[in-house]
């Protein structure tokens, strides 16, 4: 369970059991209510940072099983993350879906990637992660601000497993997969208190 926080509305359990589809979930889904959920979530994170302290960004957690597969830098793929890496990974993590979201509301094709990383070795502070979530959060509001007011949800990208999103399924696919970082952060944020107490 998700650590408490502001009213979340939309619930990803379905999904994840392969009992939905996102696109079944973001059936008549506006893009106010994918703002509030925007704002929801980035508040969950910010709840769990109000007491950490600056070194808890940069504590590295004991995690066995941390695999990144997708690391740039082969020496990083067995890398347990700090809080600052994942805040700086969910967040690009949901710009680029919100992006690629309003391309799709637009009537755009689907043509690719539009992901850009801060580099995480530059989080290092309380501060520095709520400024990078306040950035990510204004510029996911901003793409939804471009959608038309008749979004094209019969444009749509069919993912690596076969699943097809259209505009709304691929803007909660970001929210989602930021979801999943929500408990990391919370057990790296508590194996780091332990430390210092």
């Amino acid at each position: 369970m998700s650590p408490a926080g502001p009213s979340r509305s939309i619930d990803f359990g379905p999904v994840r059991a392969g009992e939905l589809e996102l696109i079944e979930l973001g059936r008549g889904v506006t893009p106010a209510r994918l703002a509030a959920e925007t704002r929801a979530l980035y508040g969950q994170v910010r709840e769990l940072l109000a007491p950490a302290r600056d070194p808890d960004v940069t504590f590295v957690p004991d995690d066995p099983q941390a695999v990144d597969t997708f690391a740039a830098d082969p020496s990083e793929e067995h890398l347990a993350w700090t809080a600052g890496h994942v805040v700086v990974h969910l967040t690009a993590s949901a710009e680029e879906a919100a992006f690629l979201a309003a391309e799709l509301a637009r009537g755009v094709e689907p043509h690719g990637r539009s992901r850009w990383e801060v580099p995480w070795p530059s989080v290092t502070t309380v501060g520095a992660c709520l400024n990078r979530l306040d950035e990510s959060e204004r510029m996911i509001l901003a793409t939804l601000a471009a959608w038309p007011a008749a979004p094209h949800l019969d444009v749509v990208f069919v993912n690596s497993r076969g699943s097809v999103r259209n505009a709304p399924a691929r803007f909660l696919g970001g929210l989602m997969h930021a979801d999943e970082h929500i408990e990391q952060v919370a057990e790296i944020l508590s194996q780091a208190r332990l430390s210092r107490e």
